[in-house]
């Protein structure tokens, strides 16, 4: 299944009336906020890399972007001083038709495409250094515990072969889960409170041509989305962080769709105190009972776990536990979930 393409396929694009599709045609009729549109179906990008790629000034890309934005084309979206833009997902489906049939091999959109990557390398090579500050603490703590290859084997696993129509990633750091399940999903988003790790979120699955993934800013403990939002939610190695896992729970589990699931990735209890200071851990694992009985209490209903325990010969060792939990009302397809999802 293709990364980019295949996934979106299967939404069907809404009709769109008539009066709204002649708006939308004056708002794309101008050469600029054309070749805006291209670049945006590459994936979201902000003020300053639209600057960089056209070579205009601030002020006159805003104007484009604004015009867009109101014409229901594009949408925006804050990621603390970063503003960054994306096609809305209902004008995808009118606007990709129209994207796919220029000519992208030659003048301006040849040139812009060629920028484009000069500003993903940019921004690859940023991320790479940060990352590179943080890699001996992430190398460090990945040596305690089962291969990460070992999780992500079993994540799909629990998951098995039902669709995913819009999984949500909270806590999502480097997009590792990302990676992994949005080439699964029709739609994938991710959350993170942290602008720099979105940054390396983005660089990374911009490099395995994961680009048009949705990734968002925000409090795990306040997630800015609508009630019932997502057939897949996930925490992968985020609850030990937290001071109030349970919290955290709840608002994950206000996320899920009638009939969706909620997957939950972290430790089992342990007592490696020297976490809490090296790599700030507030909480030595969970039992698996105890975050069966959270998602319980937060509305969901039969919870199954799993351990992982680590190979042999692991120094300081950690089990890591996955635990599957699901919403028990009507399935994810009804014309309420659907409505909630677009």
């Amino acid at each position: 299944m293709s990364s980019e393409s295949s996934p979106r396929q299967s939404l069907d694009p809404a009709p769109v009336p008539f009066a709204e599709a002649l708006a939308v045609l004056r708002a794309a009729a101008e050469e600029s906020r054309l070749r805006i549109l291209a670049l945006l179906a590459e994936g979201e990008l902000s003020v300053s890399d639209l600057t960089d790629i056209l070579g205009q000034s601030q002020p006159r890309i805003s104007r484009h972007l604004k015009l867009l934005v109101e014409s229901g084309l594009i949408e925006r979206h804050r990621e603390g001083a970063w503003a960054f833009f994306r096609l809305r997902e209902a004008a995808i489906g009118f606007v990709e038709p129209l994207i796919a049939a220029l000519d992208h091999a030659a003048p301006p959109l040849s040139e812009d495409r060629a920028r484009l990557e000069s500003v993903r390398a940019q921004r690859a090579e940023a991320a790479q250094a940060f990352f590179a500050r943080l890699a001996p603490k992430w190398d460090g703590l990945r040596s305690l515990h089962v291969p990460e290859a070992t999780v992500e084997a079993a994540v799909l696993d629990a998951l098995g072969d039902r669709p995913i129509r819009h999984v949500v990633d909270l806590g999502t750091g480097t997009g590792k889960m990302l990676g992994l399940l949005a080439p699964l999903a029709a739609r994938a988003t991710g959350l993170d409170s942290s602008h720099a790790m979105l940054s390396v979120a983005r660089a990374n699955l911009e490099r395995i041509g994961l680009s048009r993934v949705d990734l968002r800013q925000g409090d795990l403990h306040a997630p800015p989305f609508g009630r019932g939002g997502f057939d897949l939610v996930v925490l992968h190695q985020v609850l030990h962080y937290l001071d109030d896992p349970a919290r955290a729970l709840r608002e994950a589990a206000r996320l899920v769709a009638p009939g969706g699931r909620l997957l939950v990735v972290d430790f089992a209890p342990h007592n490696l105190e020297q976490l809490r200071e090296s790599q700030a851990h507030r909480r030595l694992g969970f039992a698996a009972d105890q975050v069966a009985g959270w998602l319980v209490q937060a509305g969901l209903s039969d919870v199954e776990s799993r351990d992982l325990a680590p190979e042999d010969g692991t120094e300081l060792p950690l089990t890591v536990t996955l635990w599957l939990a699901h919403d028990a009302s009507a399935g994810f397809g009804t014309a309420e979930s659907e409505r909630a999802v677009a």
